[in-house]
């Protein structure tokens, strides 16, 4: 797939991919979208003191990098494990001209940034004390395959469903629903009626939250049993 470096409205950037014209964040913002989204609605709602975290997907990046910069504000007497899935990495060039790094006022992160990015597929890699990083290059469905501890937290960040609809139907929810814990909790940008109806069908309790800027409402659904 072709993709080009765009800027958003809050100085972040982003990909946009010409054949699906579809932007890998919103172009109201791409780092206070992965914030609000992923951060408030998300990280630090969950308590426990290991964290297992699944992503779908990993795109460029930015969602493990908010997750690390939460991480490092606190006293890190907590362990994050972060599963992420992705089918298409993007490339060097791409992570160069993205220049997340920047974006962040720790000086670790030009370190960080890199590492996460240079990290290898398929193997657990400890980014920094007690946070561990594991991508995973394969299809979304390929989930029912894959071996995690039970999760906590989902960041549920495919692309939408205008251009991927089946991503947003049930049978992928259902694998999701599968690998969390009882109490997870799942948070996404969307706010469709029917990923809504599709969470409650499968006995989450859904809550509608605002959204980040652009986007009047979001999602967050705690699966009950």
């Amino acid at each position: 797939m072709k993709r080009e470096i765009r800027a958003t409205n809050d100085g972040s950037k982003t990909l946009f991919i010409n054949e699906l014209n579809e932007n890998y964040h919103s172009h109201h913002g791409a780092l206070q979208e992965a914030k609000h989204v992923f951060i408030k609605n998300g990280l630090i709602l969950i308590n426990d003191y290991e964290i297992n975290i699944l992503e779908l997907g990993f795109g460029t990046g930015l969602n493990v990098l908010v997750t690390i910069n939460e991480y490092l504000k606190t006293d890190k007497n907590h362990i994050i494990n972060y599963f992420s899935l992705e089918k298409y990495p993007i490339n060097e060039s791409e992570m160069n001209d993205l220049a997340y790094a920047e974006l962040f006022d720790d000086q670790e992160f030009k370190n960080i940034y890199h590492k996460v990015h240079n990290a290898d597929w398929e193997k657990p890699v400890e980014i920094i004390k007690g946070f561990h990083l594991k991508k995973i290059q394969c299809d979304f469905f390929d989930l029912k395959n894959i071996e995690l501890p039970p999760i906590n937290l989902v960041y549920y960040d495919c692309f939408g469903a205008r251009v991927q609809p089946d991503l947003w139907e049930k049978p992928l929810f259902e694998l999701v629903a599968h690998k969390m814990k009882v109490n997870g909790l799942l948070t996404t940008y969307s706010s469709k009626g029917s990923v809504r109806r599709v969470l409650q069908e499968l006995n989450f309790k859904v809550e509608k939250k605002q959204g980040p800027p652009g986007k009047r409402e979001m999602i967050n659904a705690i699966k009950l049993s």
